[in-house]
Formats: C-alpha cells, sequence, structure tokens
C-alpha cells in the first residue's frame, strides 16, 4: 500500500482515532465512514492509505504498541517481565483488555480481521517475545526444555482476558505482576 501522502503526526492523529472508536463501539460498528469523519478525510484516502478495515484496524493497534517486547533487556527475565508492565499504565491495561475480549470475538466472524492482527501485531510480539525467553534461557534461567516455554504467551493472554471475567476487576500493574511472580515465573522455573 502506498502510504507516501501522509505525514507521521497525521498518520498518529488517524490511528488514535481508530483506537478510540474501536474502544467506543467495537469492530462491527466500527466503519470507514466514522473514521473519515472523526478524522476530517476521506474515505477514500483512508482506502488508498490502508486498503481495508482490517489492516486499518490492525496497523492502529500495531502503531499503538510502538516499542518491540525485544528491545527489553534488563538482564533477567524477572526484570524483562517487571519492565514491560512498568511501560504502560493501568488505564492503558484496561483498555487493552478490553480490546483484546472485543476483538476476541470479532475475529470468529471476520477472518480477514484475524489475518491482520496475526501479521500485523500477533507475530511481531510473539518474536519479540521469543526473543526475551530465547535470552532467559542463554543465561541460564530457564531450562530449554522447559514444557512452560511455549505457553508463556497463553499465560500472559489468559490473565488479560480471565480477570475481568472472574473477579469482574480491571487489569492493572499490582495483578499483573503478583501473576508474573506466583504464576509465569515459577513455572520457568524462575
Amino acid at each position: 500500500m502506498a502510504r507516501s501522502r501522509l505525514t507521521p503526526e497525521r498518520e498518529s492523529e488517524l490511528y488514535q482515532a481508530v483506537v478510540d472508536l474501536l474502544c467506543e463501539v467495537g469492530y462491527d460498528a466500527l466503519t470507514m465512514d466514522a473514521v473519515a469523519a472523526r478524522t476530517h478525510s476521506s474515505k477514500a484516502t483512508l482506502y488508498r492509505q490502508w486498503g481495508s478495515k482490517p489492516e486499518l484496524v490492525a496497523r492502529a493497534l500495531r502503531h499503538d504498541k510502538p516499542v518491540s517486547l525485544a528491545e527489553i533487556d534488563t538482564g533477567s527475565l524477572r526484570g524483562d517481565f517487571h519492565e514491560m508492565l512498568r511501560r504502560s499504565d493501568d488505564c492503558r491495561m484496561e483498555r487493552d483488555s478490553a480490546l483484546m475480549r472485543g476483538l476476541a470475538h470479532a475475529v470468529h466472524d471476520h477472518p480477514e480481521l484475524l489475518q491482520a492482527l496475526r501479521e500485523l501485531l500477533i507475530e511481531p510480539e510473539m518474536t519479540g517475545l521469543d526473543e526475551i525467553m530465547r535470552r532467559a534461557v542463554g543465561r541460564g534461567e530457564v531450562a530449554s526444555d522447559n514444557p512452560a516455554l511455549t505457553l508463556v504467551p497463553h499465560m500472559l493472554l489468559g490473565a488479560l482476558v480471565a480477570r475481568p471475567l472472574i473477579e469482574d476487576r480491571p487489569i492493572d500493574k499490582d495483578f499483573l505482576t503478583q501473576y508474573m511472580d506466583a504464576v509465569v515465573l515459577p513455572a520457568l522455573g524462575v
């Protein structure tokens, strides 16, 4: 897709509007017309720049996570996990958890959204998490044959999705720190 005409500032503004609308109305009710109206742009511009609603949504969510997990390297797995949490705040965690729950439902009806999310958001995050785990194995913190290594993404996603459903409480740093220290790290033998 050609994206030559938008300044980085304008692109950020458009992405923020998409994330805001996604939070307000959900994926199904988010329309290119609504994005165009919110951002004072044309639908033609949106389609020319992003091609489709799923790609625009996935790119907006990727833009909202500008730091790669692979860049986090504190020298210890516990430190890396805690740094991941430090880089966010409780409001953002609550918002991201709600977005994930909504998108998890939407991908069942929209396979093109699932494809875009996997390509633009999930795979880069998984690559970064894999790098963190490779470094932990290389430092000898985690055994290379530990079966929990392949389950770390599932454990992390499970915490984000389950707490609001089980406890009717939002995700926050305190909960995720406790979860990392009590569940994820012990499962990895740390």
